[in-house]
């Protein structure tokens, strides 16, 4: 095994990265990517300098994986990508300022209300109860919970 990672050339590496490559394009989530392009580093080191051994290759694409890895996602947070719709996977936000129909009374400004063809837990604002049937507005979401106000 150690004559083997002895001979390790440049290809090897190159072709790791390309494997790599192909690995992103079926599992994407920009991991595999850097990973890819730290073993093609490694090639192109090896072939620029043959005689690096293969304890120094694999540390070397060690470094440049985490490196490049955490230089992306720092990146990342810096740039967010940009979306059409802000409120995307954001469920509940996309009801603010819509009108619900109060499903069951209110008890202790606690209740359910029908917003479209679903059924929500509902607080009101201010703590009134509602009686069913009446209507209100969406004012806040806080997780499943919507917080109603009077119309």
């Amino acid at each position: 095994m150690l004559a083997l990672l002895n001979q390790i050339e440049f290809w090897w590496w190159w072709s790791l990265g390309l494997g790599l490559l192909v690995l992103e394009m079926l599992v994407p989530g920009t991991f595999f990517l850097w990973l890819a392009v730290a073993a093609g580093i490694v090639g192109l080191l090896i072939l620029l300098a043959p005689d690096i051994g293969w304890q120094t290759q694999f540390l070397i694409f060690a470094v440049l994986s985490v490196g490049a890895i955490a230089a992306f996602r720092f990146w990342l947070h810096r740039h967010p990508t940009e979306t059409a719709d802000d409120l995307l996977n954001r469920r509940g936000a996309q009801h603010l300022g819509e009108i619900v129909l109060i499903e069951s009374t209110f008890h202790g400004g606690q209740g359910r209300v029908k917003l479209g063809d679903s059924s929500w837990q509902a607080r009101s604002k201010d703590g009134t109860d509602f009686a069913a049937g009446a209507r209100a507005r969406v004012t806040e979401v806080n997780g499943a919970t919507l917080t109603v106000e009077s119309l």
